[in-house]
């Protein structure tokens, strides 16, 4: 599986595209917006530029709230999200005459390893957000043997580290400033992820849900306010079931044309999605 570098920068590609495409910039197309995803899209634009002549595209990231604030301001034809768009932002755009076109073009689904050999089946989410801060460092707080608890961690720069601290340390709280523990392993890859629980009973990490298989455990995990544990599978994703998942959305002024058609067409593509899954999303369609 390909892994590809997060990329918080503005980054432009220029290759050729024949097609008049009606974007805000002619034949070039500005897609910005959230960090989480910013590497995903940016792999959709490498490839859909190959096939097409004369186009530049810009991906920019700097988090979901910029991708909104560039439509806003008619600064983008894309905007990029992890989340749906907020209240205030529906009414700027009815101001500015702007309406929301809503895609989700994948889902953000996080699973939770375990050694195989480990006894520990399910966390719930207050006990996953209190191991990675070091509230709780033996398993055998968990149900587990007397052993202490090796917590593995994407590198900050990644968008997975991102979504986890936001979505799972902070509670979704704006206002919570808890960080990962000092003690926390910062791996380059999931992959690194993968191969240390494979070879340590005592680690415990987070990684894109196509690396489970059966040499190696995933957690059943529960909601802050329920007592069901679910187990990180496509369909308990895609139902919203599973608490470690989300939406990833694609937003347009309107009903798309062109260009920016072509590309969510792209992006919705067996392709397409098929790039959701290298770059450790779930594709919504196989």
């Amino acid at each position: 599986m390909k892994k590809y570098v997060v990329i918080l920068l503005l980054c432009f590609l220029f290759v050729s595209c024949s097609r008049s495409q009606g974007t805000s910039s002619g034949v070039s197309m500005q897609i910005k917006g959230s960090d989480t995803i910013v590497n995903l899209v940016q792999v959709w634009a490498e490839e859909y530029v190959r096939a097409n002549q004369d186009c530049n595209i810009g991906v920019t990231g700097g988090g979901s709230g910029t991708g909104f604030a560039a439509m806003l301001n008619s600064t983008c034809d894309i905007a990029m999200a992890s989340r749906q768009s907020e209240e205030r932002e529906i009414k700027l755009g009815k101001e500015k005459n702007i309406e929301y076109t809503e895609f989700i073009v994948g889902l953000d689904g996080l699973a939770v390893l375990v050694n195989k050999n480990n006894p520990v089946n399910h966390l719930t989410m207050n006990q996953l957000r209190d191991i990675f801060t070091a509230k709780i460092t033996n398993w055998k707080e968990v149900g587990g043997e007397d052993r202490k608890i090796v917590i593995l961690s994407r590198e900050s720069n990644s968008g997975t580290h991102m979504f986890f601290k936001e979505h799972v340390i902070r509670h979704n709280d704006k206002k919570n400033k808890d960080e990962f523990s000092p003690k926390a392993l910062l791996m380059p890859s999931s992959q690194a992820i993968f191969d240390e629980i494979y070879q340590n009973p005592n680690a415990l990490g987070y990684v894109g849900m196509g690396f489970i298989n059966d040499n190696i455990k995933a957690l059943s995990i529960s909601n802050w306010d329920s007592a069901i544990f679910v187990y990180p599978s496509l369909e308990n994703v895609k139902s919203g079931m599973y608490p470690i998942s989300r939406p990833l959305y694609l937003y347009t002024n309107g009903q798309p044309k062109n260009m920016v058609k072509d590309f969510i067409d792209f992006a919705l593509s067996e392709r397409g999605q098929k790039i959701v899954a290298e770059t450790d999303f779930v594709p919504i369609r196989k």
